[in-house]
């Protein structure tokens, strides 16, 4: 599964639930904003964990931890997924997936094998700024089928979107809504200028508290819920 990072406790990452927080190398995007670029680019100096190992300590912490949430990088383009978080279903711990949404095929896999039940997904921006802002061009559809996915099966997730200064606008949500259409969950994070991947956002000041508030007004519209995060 190429887990390069572990957290063995936290008590934010899983919506009522302690857990253990897996990082996982290598991601398909390369966003400007990132604050890993280690484990995006899977860097040779990360520690390395087998998955026996890994498996081993959530066996330790059954006591203490009710969940594991697996993020990254990217965790849906790992080899052995499936396999791997069957042997953590069966440790009995609940399981939360962050993903960018770009692999619809393989998270129907973990939905229809009841393998996950919790996922956040990140969206950057609208369709027309993802290539500038993730240096891809992957398909904006890939997320519109991966939130279907998530619809039809009735799975608990949540939407996540870091307010990027010109890159996630008034125009950028609205964009967004017409693509996803009704959620229940919807994050939006302030944006934190320090250690990103491109150095020219160093420099780019994050939006104030009253246009997040203004930001958060508007995902209400169509999102049952909606939260600001790191103000």
């Amino acid at each position: 599964m190429n887990i390069r990072g572990i957290q063995k406790t936290s008590l934010i990452d899983y919506p009522g639930a302690i857990s253990t927080v897996l990082f996982t190398g290598g991601c398909n995007l390369r966003c400007s904003y990132c604050h890993n670029p280690s484990l995006v680019y899977n860097d040779c100096n990360l520690h390395y964990y087998s998955n026996e190992e890994v498996i081993d300590l959530l066996r330790s912490r059954k006591h203490l931890i009710g969940a594991v949430v697996l993020t990254g990088g990217e965790p849906t383009i790992a080899k052995g997924i499936l396999q791997f978080l069957e042997n953590i279903k069966s440790l009995g711990m609940k399981i939360k997936l962050d993903t960018n949404g770009f692999q619809p095929d393989i998270l129907k896999k973990i939905i229809i094998e009841n393998l996950v039940d919790y996922v956040a997904i990140d969206i950057k921006t609208s369709p027309q700024k993802y290539s500038l802002l993730t240096k891809t061009k992957l398909s904006f559809n890939c997320i519109k089928e991966s939130i279907s996915l998530l619809k039809d099966h009735d799975i608990q997730f949540e939407v996540r979107t870091t307010c990027v200064p010109e890159f996630v606008t008034l125009q950028d949500l609205q964009s967004i809504k017409e693509q996803i259409g009704q959620v229940s969950h919807y994050y939006l994070q302030q944006f934190n200028n320090d250690n990103t991947m491109d150095e020219a956002l160093h420099r780019v000041k994050p939006y104030p508290q009253e246009i997040l508030l203004l930001f958060r007004q508007f995902v209400q519209t169509f999102a049952t819920y909606c939260d600001i995060r790191g103000l």
